[in-house]
């Protein structure tokens, strides 16, 4: 049975929405990718800082979901402000990790092009998060096999949120491999419309917008310490 604090819906968006949220994602400039060792990604609305963030405009083709996103009321009325574009090609995946402070206890992600198995542990560092750039190698993989909790299936175009307990006790991460069997450490099978225990899912280029708020935001001028 899926955690109270995560909720699943599928379908959330169209294919013709999926599409073009794609096509929008690889007609950024490139200067706008950061290429790290296990994915590379976007980051839009600002840069999240322990003293605040200083926020950037979130382009229409995705400000559009951050409004879908807000009317569901899951950040206490505001709107989410901090889109982070992933890419993930097959084999790819990113370590166990924790989200941190600098959000709202809350995270939100809309799947694109494929699915994927989304892994929750509990923490092996009593509260400290796992470097979220290093990869995901195997030995390190064996690591939290005795601390999983449960595992998520993300069918594209479905939106996954992550709240309260889940977000705030345990670490989240997606294994490095290009295959997902699907078995009974799935908690969301029921609401998932194209798997069955047994199957063998292979993964595709996948694009995640993980869509959340940054309560603490400054303005240019005071971030830069001018009057």
């Amino acid at each position: 049975m899926i955690p109270d604090t995560i909720i699943y819906i599928p379908n959330f968006i169209s294919q013709e929405e999926e599409q073009k949220l794609i096509d929008h994602v690889y007609s950024a400039p490139k200067p706008k990718w950061t290429h790290l060792s296990n994915r590379r990604l976007q980051n839009w609305g600002g840069l999240p800082h322990p003293k605040g963030m200083v926020a950037e405009d979130i382009p229409q083709w995705l400000d559009l979901y951050c409004d879908k996103i807000g009317k569901l009321d899951l950040f206490e009325g505001k709107k989410p402000n901090h889109v982070l574009v992933n890419e993930y090609s097959p084999g790819q995946g990113i370590m166990p990790h924790e989200d941190g402070p600098l959000f709202y206890p809350t995270v939100t992600t809309i799947s694109l092009g494929s699915s994927t198995v989304l892994d929750f542990y509990t923490h092996i560092n009593q509260g400290k998060a796992e470097d979220k750039s290093e990869p995901c190698s195997e030995n390190m993989s064996k690591k939290f096999e005795d601390r999983h909790v449960c595992s998520v299936y993300l069918e594209p175009r479905s939106l996954v949120i992550v709240k309260d307990d889940m977000y705030t006790k345990y670490l989240h991460g997606i294994k490095e491999q290009t295959e997902d069997m699907v078995d009974d450490r799935i908690c969301n099978i029921k609401q998932c419309s194209d798997i069955n225990i047994d199957n063998i899912k292979t993964r595709q280029t996948r694009i995640s917008l993980t869509i959340r708020l940054v309560p603490k935001v400054l303005k240019t001028k005071l971030f830069f310490g001018k009057k």
